[in-house]
C-alpha cells in the first residue's frame, strides 16, 4: 500500500475523509511499504528560539526550510514545564498523572544518596510508540537524551527500540555518560562533539534502515545546560554559546533531512520537530512570560514543524492549541498502527490541521504538576488551576551566581562560558502569580492582566475540565 509516494498521499487522505486515528484499511502485500516517521525533540528550545518563529539573533536554515516545507503550530505545549514528563507524555500519548511519570528521575550521586528518583522510570505497564512500531515491522531506535528511568529496566533497548546511542538522562546529571544499548562507550562525554555524534547515528540508522519502514526518535541533549557546540561551530553564530549550540543542532536536523532527500524518502516521511519545554537562561520565548520550570505560556508553549511533502502544504500556519501527547495520536494515524487497548489515550490526530485549515482537536488543553492539573487552555483562554510559580529574578550581568552541576572539565566537560540569569529569556512583569489566574491569551498573550473576576463563568467551565479529568485518575 505505501510503495509510492502517491499511493502514501491516498492512503493518507483516506484516513482524514473517514476521521480515524487508524485506517480500517490494514491489509499489506508482503511487498508493501509503510511510510517512514522521525520525531526530533530539542531540549529546553524556547518557543522563540528558531528563526521561523521570529528570532533575529539565531540562524536555524534548515529548520527554517522545513517549516517552509510544512506547517508550523504556533499554540504547541508541553504538558509540563520540564524534561522526563513531557518525554513520557510523547511516547505514550497520555498526559504524566496518567502514564505515571509525573516527575524527573535523577541519579543518586545528584540526590545526596537519596533512591527515590534514582530508581524513577516510565513504568514498565505503559506501552511506547515505539513498541507499536516494532510490533507493526518498523525499525526502531532512539538516538539522543532518554530521561524515562536510567535503571537497566528502564532504558530504551527495553522500551521497544531497537537501538540506542545517547545519555540517560539530562547532560548536567552525573555520570554524564554516553550509552550504546545499556553499554557505557564513553565516559566522561566531551560535550563539545555530542551533537555531532547524534547526527551521525541519526543518518546511519537511516542509511542503514532506507529499504524497510523505519522509526526514528531523535531527542537531541541541546540546547539544554551545559551548552556546547563543535569547532565547526562554536563562536560562529554571532549569538553566544547558546546560538552556537541551537546553530549545529539545526545542522544535525539538516543532516537527516539531507539524507532523506538523498534515498529519496522524503515523500514517504513524516519529520516532526518540536521542544520539550521552555528555555532556560539565554534563550527567547518570543514575549511570552517565564521560562523552563513555570507554567507560564514561556515554559510550556514551544515550537511545531511537521512536513510530509504532497499532503502537507507548504508554508502552513495554524493557532489551534494541541500538546505533545498528539504526536502519538499523529504517528499511530499515519502508519497505520493500532492504539493500544486498555488505555486511555490522551493525544488526538494532528492530521487534519496540519493539512487544511480545521479546529483544533481538544476542547481543553491541560498542563500538570504532580497528579493535579495545573493549566486548563480552551480557546483565547488559559486558567492557571494552581499558582504558575516563579519570581521576578533580578540579575545584572556582573553578579555572581554558582550553577551547582556547572562544567568542570572533569565530569562535566563544556565550555565553562554558560548563559547568566541576568539572561532571562521571557517577560517577568505583570500580575503577581498564585492560583485563579484567567487571561485571555488572545488579547494578551504576555499573560500581564488577570480578568478572572469579569469571567466567572469561564472559570467556571475550566476548573470544572481540571476536575473532570482528576477525578477520572482515580
Amino acid at each position: 500500500m505505501f510503495d509510492s509516494a502517491p499511493s502514501v498521499r491516498v492512503r493518507f487522505f483516506v484516513a482524514l475523509l473517514l476521521a480515524t486515528v487508524c485506517s480500517p484499511l490494514c491489509a499489506e502485500t508482503p511487498a508493501a511499504r509503510k511510510p517512514n516517521v522521525v520525531v526530533i525533540l530539542a531540549d529546553d528550545l524556547g518557543h522563540c528560539d528558531l528563526s521561523c518563529f521570529g528570532n533575529t539573533k539565531f540562524k536555524t536554515p534548515h529548520l527554517d526550510q522545513l517549516a517552509k516545507e510544512g506547517a508550523r503550530l504556533t499554540s504547541f505545549y508541553s504538558p509540563v514545564p520540564y524534561c522526563a514528563p513531557t518525554r513520557a507524555s510523547l511516547l505514550t500519548g497520555r498526559y504524566p498523572p496518567r502514564c505515571g511519570l509525573t516527575g524527573n528521575p535523577v541519579p543518586k550521586e545528584d540526590l545526596g544518596g537519596a533512591r527515590n528518583a534514582d530508581e524513577m522510570g516510565l513504568p514498565l505497564t505503559e506501552i511506547t510508540l515505539a513498541d507499536l512500531m516494532r510490533k507493526a515491522g518498523y525499525a526502531t531506535a532512539c538516538v539522543g537524551k532518554w530521561h524515562l528511568g536510567h535503571q537497566p529496566r528502564f532504558l530504551p533497548t527495553k522500551r521497544g527500540f531497537d537501538e540506542y546511542l545517547g545519555v540517560p538522562y539530562s547532560n548536567d546529571m552525573h555520570p554524564v555518560e554516553l550509552l550504546d544499548g545499556d553499554k557505557r562507550l564513553e565516559y566522561p562525554i566531551d560535550q563539545n562533539t555530542l551533537t555531532r555524534k547524534l547526527t551521525e547515528r541519526a543518518v546511519k540508522f537511516i542509511d542503514t534502515n532506507k529499504s524497510k519502514p523505519f522509526f526514528l526518535y531523535l531527542p537531541h541533549a541541546m540546547p539544554h545546560k551545559p551548552l556546547a557546540a563543535s569547532d565547526s561551530f562554536r563562536g560562529k553564530s554571532g549569538a553566544g554559546l547558546y546560538g552556537d549550540a541551537v546553530q549545529e543542532m539545526d545542522w544535525g536536523v539538516g543532516q537527516v533531512l539531507a539524507k532523506l532527500k538523498e534515498l529519496k524518502l522524503e515523500e514517504s516521511t513524516l519529520v516532526i520537530f518540536t521542544s520539550d519545554n521552555g528555555p532556560w537562561y539565554g534563550g527567547s520565548t518570543g514575549g511570552l512570560r517565564g521560562m523552563k520550570g513555570v507554567s507560564w505560556e514561556g515554559g510550556i508553549r514551544v515550537p511545531f514543524i511537521a512536513r510530509l511533502p504532497g499532503v502537507i502544504p507548504p508554508g502552513r500556519s495554524s493557532a489551534e492549541p494541541a500538546v505533545m501527547p498528539d504526536i502519538f495520536a499523529t504517528m499511530c494515524a499515519f502508519a497505520d498502527v493500532r492504539l493500544p487497548e486498555g488505555k486511555t489515550i490522551d493525544g488526538q490526530n494532528l492530521l487534519p490541521l496540519l493539512t487544511k485549515e480545521a479546529k483544533g482537536p481538544h476542547e481543553f488543553v491541560l498542563s500538570t504538576r504532580a497528579d493535579k492539573v495545573a493549566t486548563v487552555r480552551s480557546g483565547q483562554w488559559k486558567l492557571h488551576v494552581l499558582s504558575p510559580g516563579g519570581k521576578k529574578k533580578d540579575f545584572k550581568p556582573d553578579d555572581p551566581w554558582t550553577d551547582p552541576r556547572a562544567p568542570d572539565g572533569k565530569r562535566i566537560i563544556a565550555p565553562k562560558e554558560q548563559a547568566h540569569p541576568s539572561q532571562f529569556p521571557g517577560v517577568q512583569t505583570g500580575v503577581e502569580p498564585k492560583a485563579g489566574l484567567l487571561f485571555d491569551l488572545k488579547a494578551d498573550p504576555s499573560e500581564q492582566k488577570d480578568v478572572a473576576e469579569t469571567n466567572p463563568d469561564v472559570v467556571k467551565r475550566l476548573l470544572a475540565a481540571a476536575k473532570e479529568f482528576e477525578d477520572r485518575l482515580r
